[in-house]
């Protein structure tokens, strides 16, 4: 029997204040990681009206100015009018930074476990810098691997910060949040049920000055220079059928830290699979690698992505669990929903084989820690908004499909394996 029914992701632009944040702890990351590689990072943002607060744990031998940074990232996102209750040059920073506690740093630094054959392997002597669980995801219903819902809000999102920038729509501002409801036939998407944007803009535009007008207008604006174009190479378009709802309150002037605070790490499932598939709770901004909330993540990602794009399943995700100062994850778990074209018991031997799931292994692999002075300076302020994962913009080592080939003839090997032995 055909079931049908609606899911819905979200997206958030630069400008929405827990992205702020998030953008900001990321650009002390970049900065830190850029003169020491080995710095122990966990930078916390909080923002509000006219104000920035930075604090944390940051163990490092680089030296930046912490205040420069955030002005600079600021004015970057947008914020430069202090008539706007938030600006780069009118905020007030306030810095409260401590040291990574050494209990945590003698678990990272040594790993606390001990292997069988008595290996000496390096990526064994770096433990997980917390436990916790991690999941990463992929499926087939898009070009990079990602569900229609939030890779649909997250182009949405970003054509709505470039229309600004441009200059295309000069009365939008910074603050913004899009969210799509996609149409599932039997897990298949076939429509889309609604596209809802609410952006920050200015009271008026140009002579318009009613609010019902300017609502008008800037619905008619969206439609014709954000929503058309993110969905011409999209196979399922808006129809008739399709609501668009725009500033459903009926206007949104105050916005920003102004309009409501700000916290790092208060977007978790816009920065992953909008809600699609399960998410172990740790966010990624502020964070070094050695974090496995973070590093982690990328490497289910990376698992999961390789293995849909060598055809052995149309959905997989993978979750991995640690223990602080541990290398070897204490668990890994397969699931292709009853896609996969092999058992998920012979994907699960996969992973272990061909892909590296320690803490330094996931660094190393993805060269994480010398990213930012390879790319200029910026490197994880530049995944910080608009997702981390299925971006086809920047190029991001845990979304390479480098390893679906090899996948895809271990797979063919294993059952081959699997039926010589039920025939005997």
């Amino acid at each position: 029997m055909s079931r049908r029914y609606l899911f819905t992701s979200e997206s958030v632009t630069e400008g929405h204040p827990d992205k702020i944040c998030d953008q900001i702890s990321d650009t002390i990351l970049d900065a830190l990681l850029a003169q020491d590689p080995s710095s122990r990072v966990a930078a916390e943002v909080v923002v509000s009206t006219g104000l920035v607060l930075i604090t944390g744990e940051i163990t490092t031998k680089a030296n930046v100015n912490y205040v420069n940074l955030a002005r600079k990232k600021i004015a970057e996102i947008g914020y430069t009018d202090a008539n706007n209750g938030f600006s780069a040059n009118s905020a007030s920073i306030l810095i409260a930074l401590d040291e990574q506690s050494p209990d945590i740093a003698q678990g990272v630094n040594t790993a606390q476990e001990t292997r069988e054959d008595n290996s000496d392997e390096l990526f064994d002597k770096t433990g997980a810098g917390d436990q916790g669980i991690m999941f990463g995801f992929a499926c087939n219903e898009t070009p990079e691997l990602m569900p229609l819902p939030i890779s649909l809000a997250h182009r949405i999102a970003r054509r709505l910060a470039a229309v600004r920038k441009t200059g295309d729509l000069p009365y939008l501002r910074p603050d913004g949040k899009t969210q799509v409801t996609i149409v599932y036939e039997d897990g298949r998407p076939v429509g889309i049920d609604t596209i809802l944007i609410s952006t920050q803009h200015t009271a008026t535009i140009g002579e318009i000055t009613d609010e019902a007008a300017v609502q008008a207008k800037i619905k008619q604006d969206l439609w014709t220079a954000v929503v058309k174009p993110v969905f011409g190479d999209i196979n399922i378009k808006p129809d008739e059928e399709t609501r668009f709802l725009v500033n459903p309150t009926g206007k949104f002037v105050i916005g920003g830290p102004q309009g409501d605070s700000g916290l790092t790490g208060r977007k978790i499932i816009v920065d992953t699979y909008g809600g699609y598939s399960r998410h172990g709770g740790g966010a990624f901004s502020g964070k070094d690698p050695t974090k496995v909330d973070r590093s982690a993540a990328y490497a289910c990602r990376y698992a999961a992505k390789n293995i849909v794009a060598a055809g052995l399943a149309e959905k997989c995700e993978v979750q991995l669990s640690y223990a602080i100062g541990v290398a070897r994850p204490t668990s890994i778990f397969v699931d292709t929903f009853g896609t996969g074209k092999v058992d998920d018991e012979i994907l699960l031997e996969l992973v272990k084989q061909h892909f590296e799931l320690r803490p330094l292994g996931i660094i190393h692999s993805f060269n994480l820690r010398n990213q930012p002075s390879e790319r200029g300076g910026r490197f994880y302020q530049d995944i910080a908004a608009y997702g981390h994962l299925g971006r086809t913009d920047l190029d991001l080592p845990w979304e390479r499909t480098d390893k679906a080939e090899l996948l895809k003839q271990a797979a063919n090997t294993s059952l081959s394996q699997v039926m010589s032995k039920a025939l005997t």
